[in-house]
């Protein structure tokens, strides 16, 4: 580990408080989805108001301690992303950016309705004037056209991440762990080197283990001591490459000019 990240053991709404006001540049949230999830020391199942509370609640704390330009980043199931939506929009009076769709490859089975295959992203920022680093996070052109920018493109509001399967190497004990480069792409697009990370639910430790190699500061809040060990072992592990790709990341460019100076000239962009 090194001193730009940190895991602190505790309840999310508790530490949040701790944390100075306007101090934040980037959260990353993945709360529980209040689905009935064994977390070990706790089981993710409150009522159906207990749990809007409890979202609210640490909502707050996140909103006030982003920095005006700051960005949040928030997990949820179907149930109740659009109550989340509701609470960041008009109750907490932040500035929507986008509604992300993470595809997945896996999920759960279903013989009657159709097999849930994403999860849903909320992007809000705190203020209209905030970071967004396009060139950080483009994938490579899926056609060559005069009009587009030939170093990449906007990976636009899906996103194709596989799961971290229970047989990759890179797997943790932990129920609902993250992909690195999907964790990777927010860190990339909504912040700088050395600038300070909240993530109030850190689970398996995803988002410090991103930061981690991305050089910015993070302070990740987890309140089983189970997983703050297994997150002190992943942090020291070599890092040889992130858990996970976007396949985007891998096409050519189809229709490239003929002209072998056409040509170089557009290679020379990418």
């Amino acid at each position: 580990m090194n001193n730009l990240i940190k895991v602190i053991q505790g309840d999310a709404i508790t530490e949040l408080t701790e944390i100075k006001s306007d101090s934040v540049d980037l959260i990353i949230a993945d709360p529980p989805y209040n689905l009935g999830k064994d977390y070990g020391n706790n089981h993710d199942l409150k009522g159906f108001e207990e749990y809007l509370e409890f979202s609210l609640s640490w909502l707050q704390e996140a909103r006030r301690i982003l920095k005006p330009a700051g960005t949040i980043y928030v997990f949820m199931g179907v149930r109740f992303i659009s109550y989340l939506y509701d609470i960041l929009d008009r109750k907490l009076g932040m500035y929507f950016n986008s509604w992300i769709t993470w595809h997945y490859t896996q999920g759960i089975g279903k013989k009657k309705g159709f097999s849930p295959r994403h999860d849903d992203i909320l992007m809000f920022n705190k203020s209209e004037h905030f970071k967004f680093h396009l060139d950080n996070i483009r994938v490579p052109q899926k056609y060559f056209r005069k009009r587009n920018n030939m170093s990449g493109a906007n990976p636009g509001d899906v996103w194709f991440f596989s799961h971290v399967h229970y047989s990759n190497p890179e797997r943790e004990n932990h129920p609902t762990q993250k992909p690195e480069a999907l964790i990777a792409r927010m860190v990339l697009a909504s912040s700088d080197e050395h600038d300070y990370i909240v993530d109030p639910f850190t689970g398996s430790g995803t988002t410090l283990r991103v930061c981690q190699q991305l050089k910015r500061r993070c302070d990740d809040i987890e309140i089983n001591p189970e997983y703050i060990s297994l997150i002190k072992n992943r942090l020291n592990k070599t890092f040889e490459g992130f858990d996970s790709i976007d396949p985007k990341m891998e096409r050519v460019p189809k229709d490239l000019p003929k002209n072998s100076g056409d040509h170089k000239d557009n290679l020379a962009l990418f």
